[in-house]
């Protein structure tokens, strides 16, 4: 036996011992939310059409909205995408997975304006025909044009990690090394794409704008870096290339240097200039995520729960930004997967919580309120902080509430477990 099979062989011997003894101690109420999501993120799959390649809707029910929403509407977002996938792995179906991944290689293949194989932010929902994946878009009558998001078409360097763990997700369970490839390729991208090395040096945030006026994106997010590491990791595990291990050194080190001893909390990375410190915004997702990406952490960073429970509690849940104005479901979700991996105990109030986000259709609301904000911009072109979260059924949201149901940890591709400390 091949020291890969034996690697292989024993995730399975770890995934059937956990499913055996998860059944038995799992909450009632986790168990019912993990059913519940998992049973929509398969019918949702399953009705596009066919078995080739799909995406599916960011927010399936978002049909005829105001100007606000209708940038929204048949978008499928690749982060959302690649976590559905991810979840669908974790719920067992990973064929349906792999109907995601497949679109992702084929969008990379066949990008209408660029051929150096990268991602954009979004692709428009549905089934691909002729091997062919659309960017989103709409006829705006008003000026009878063409309308697109200037977001949606450009790449930001998270999406790209995260559509990378759903490769390797998909490569795990296929054996199939195009998708190791794929992944290798993405991480590939970002190296040659968004390297900043202006002290703190890390991963930069993308590309934003229309093909012909893209921009690069200096800012660096400690999220964003967070996900390479986590990719980086994973890829060069399985790969053996030897670039990765210095792209996941890169990243961890720029997520380590946000680490704040005084307040106990993550900085959320740097402002445009790529080197002044963000001190003054918080980002529920930047606080929780190196609990769950990184297998060997600081001990210290399990303190990161004070500032968790003080700057972005919201009743029995938890929002975006800091003293939140509404409950993110999302990071939630994302708060009830790192207790389970600090070792600690879920509230059955947080289940519930979560459970009471689901919609006629099955996926959950990304927020019981009508609108919550997050404190950051869109772009660059923004001329305020207009990145929202409505009161929409979206399925970010049901896969994060899945994976951390499931206790599934999508940074790694394996059950959630407590991590060990480095002294």
């Amino acid at each position: 036996m091949s020291m890969r099979s034996r690697h292989l062989a024993s995730i399975c011997l770890t995934l059937t011992m956990f499913a055996s003894a998860h059944a038995n101690t799992v909450d009632p109420l986790q168990q019912q939310l993990a059913d519940n999501t998992c049973a929509t993120l398969r019918s949702a799959a399953a009705a596009v059409p066919g078995s080739g390649p799909m995406l599916l809707p960011s927010y399936p029910t978002l049909k005829q909205g105001d100007d606000a929403t209708r940038a929204l509407q048949n978008v499928a977002f690749v982060y959302d995408n690649a976590l559905a996938g991810i979840a669908l792995t974790a719920c067992g179906d990973p064929g349906q997975a792999r109907r995601i991944a497949d679109a992702l290689l084929l969008a990379a293949a066949h990008d209408p304006g660029f051929k150096d194989g990268r991602l954009r932010n979004a692709y428009r929902a549905g089934p691909v025909d002729a091997d062919k994946v659309e960017l989103p878009g709409y006829w705006q009558s008003q000026g009878n044009y063409w309308s697109q998001d200037p977001y949606q078409v450009g790449t930001s360097v998270g999406n790209v990690a995260w559509a990378a763990l759903l490769m390797l997700s998909v490569y795990d369970s296929s054996h199939d090394h195009r998708y190791l490839d794929a992944a290798v390729a993405q991480l590939h991208w970002i190296q040659a794409h968004a390297t900043g090395t202006t002290p703190p040096s890390g991963y930069e945030g993308g590309l934003f704008g229309y093909d012909n006026a893209q921009r690069a994106q200096h800012w660096k997010a400690t999220e964003h870096n967070i996900d390479v590491y986590a990719a980086a990791t994973w890829a060069g595990r399985d790969s053996g290339d030897p670039a990765l291990a210095q792209q996941a050194k890169l990243a961890g080190s720029f997520v380590s240097a946000m680490w704040d001893d005084a307040q106990h909390r993550f900085l959320v990375g740097t402002l445009d200039d790529g080197k002044t410190l963000n001190r003054d915004k918080s980002g529920i997702d930047a606080q929780l995520w190196p609990l769950l990406a990184f297998n060997t952490h600081p001990a210290q960073w399990n303190q990161v729960w004070s500032w968790v429970d003080t700057q972005h509690r919201y009743g029995d849940g938890y929002g975006y930004r800091r003293q939140p104005d509404g409950m993110w479901t999302e990071g939630t979700a994302q708060a009830a997967a790192g207790l389970q991996a600090s070792g600690k105990p879920v509230p059955g109030t947080v289940w519930q919580l979560l459970a009471a986000q689901r919609s006629d259709n099955g996926m959950l609301y990304a927020t019981p309120q009508a609108r919550i904000g997050t404190d950051f911009a869109i772009g660059p072109t923004s001329t305020h902080a207009d990145f929202f979260y409505y009161h929409l059924p979206h399925l970010g949201a049901t896969a994060w509430a899945a994976l951390a149901a499931k206790a599934w940890n999508p940074f790694t591709g394996l059950p959630i477990k407590r991590t060990e400390n480095m002294p």
